[in-house]
This record gives C-alpha cells, sequence and structure tokens, in this order.
C-alpha cells in the first residue's frame, strides 16, 4: 500500500506540474484566439483547487474562467456564457489545441450568432485554418463564414401533400455564386460580385 501511495503522489505531482506549466501557455493562447473571434478585451484563465481525494483524472479539479467584457470579474465558464459566445469559445479552444486534439469531426451551430462584418471573416478563416486537422461542419446564416467552406450545402424546406419535408443539396460553381448572393441580401450585380469575391480560391 505504501508503494502504491508512493507510486500515485509521484504521478499525480508529475501531472500538476505539467499542468501549472501549460495553462499559463494555454490561456494566452486561447485569449489570443478570442480576440481574433470579437471578444477584443475579453480575458480567460484555468484555475487549479486541490482535490480531498485523488481521482483518475489528477489531484486538482481544474475551471476554466471567462469573462467577455472589461470590468467584469472572471466567472467559471459553464456559468456566464451564451449560446453564441460558447460557439466562438470552443471554436478558440479547438484552434488553441489542434495539433493536439484527437477529434475527428467539430460541428458548430449558430457560431455566427451576433457576429457580422469583420468578425465573420474572421470566425470563417479561423474554421478554415481548424479544418486543416479537423473535419468541420458549421451551420451558418453568414456569407463569409459560408464563403470559407470547401464544400457548401443549402437546407430547404417545401410542403408536400400537408406534411413539411428538409432537403439538403450541395451547391456549386454558380449556384454557389448565387447562394451567396443570397445570403448577402439578393442576387443582383453587385450581390454576385462580392460573391465572387468571397468564393475567390475556393473553386468555385
Amino acid at each position: 500500500i505504501e508503494v502504491a501511495r508512493a507510486n500515485l503522489n509521484r504521478s499525480g505531482e508529475a501531472l500538476r506540474k505539467l499542468r501549472v506549466k501549460a495553462a499559463p501557455k494555454l490561456s494566452d493562447n486561447i485569449r489570443r484566439n478570442l480576440r481574433d473571434l470579437g471578444f477584443r478585451q475579453s480575458e480567460f484563465e484555468a484555475t487549479f483547487t486541490a482535490l480531498e481525494e485523488p481521482r483518475a483524472s489528477g489531484f486538482d479539479s481544474i475551471e476554466l474562467l471567462f469573462s467577455p467584457n472589461p470590468g467584469e470579474p472572471l466567472k467559471p465558464l459553464r456559468a456566464i456564457a451564451s449560446s453564441g459566445e460558447i460557439s466562438r469559445l470552443m471554436l478558440a479552444l479547438k484552434s488553441a489545441l489542434a495539433a493536439q486534439d484527437a477529434i475527428s469531426l467539430l460541428v458548430f451551430d449558430e457560431i455566427d450568432a451576433n457576429v457580422g462584418g469583420e468578425i465573420a471573416h474572421a470566425v470563417g478563416a479561423k474554421m478554415q485554418t481548424l479544418a486543416d486537422k479537423h473535419q468541420v461542419i458549421c451551420i451558418t446564416h453568414l456569407p463569409q463564414v459560408a464563403a470559407a467552406a470547401s464544400s457548401h450545402f443549402v437546407v430547404t424546406k417545401d410542403v408536400r401533400s400537408g406534411r413539411t419535408h428538409s432537403r439538403l443539396h450541395e451547391v456549386t460553381g454558380k449556384a454557389r455564386r448565387e447562394e451567396i448572393a443570397r445570403m448577402l441580401g439578393g442576387k443582383s450585380d453587385s450581390a454576385l460580385e462580392l460573391a465572387a469575391s468571397l468564393l475567390k480560391g475556393r473553386g468555385d
């Protein structure tokens, strides 16, 4: 028992030291990603609390703390982030961990909630980078995000015989430019030109 306890303590302390060393670097990386995604003055931190009894995961409980706006105290991520914030936070986290993460498929739903313009471009670019090491599926209403994808699918609904049916179909080439233009607000010549500009280099 004493030998087992000594081995446990040695392993637990070694893991704690590695985590304490890695936490500031990870937090800094996540803060940089958050700034890219529109959280210009947000704060992010990982804190450690010693457990009374060891667990399989180690000697400490780890809490992720987040403050989206200046002047607000850091609070547990699980307690304060809205659904739109959670999506962008997850994108920032996954971007920071991309090289180490073994998860092959990531799905982002409504990641563009309450963002637009420059931030929408940043979200699209961040997911494009993340897609180098993962398969990324994103449900979006923003043309800047949709244009960053390598493949673009449109979901439509229609009513047949009194029942609503959903349809998923891929758009490419001219159809994709028209869909991006529609997302921009119309199919005018200027909207089509902007759509072509957004899609430049995407193979469409």
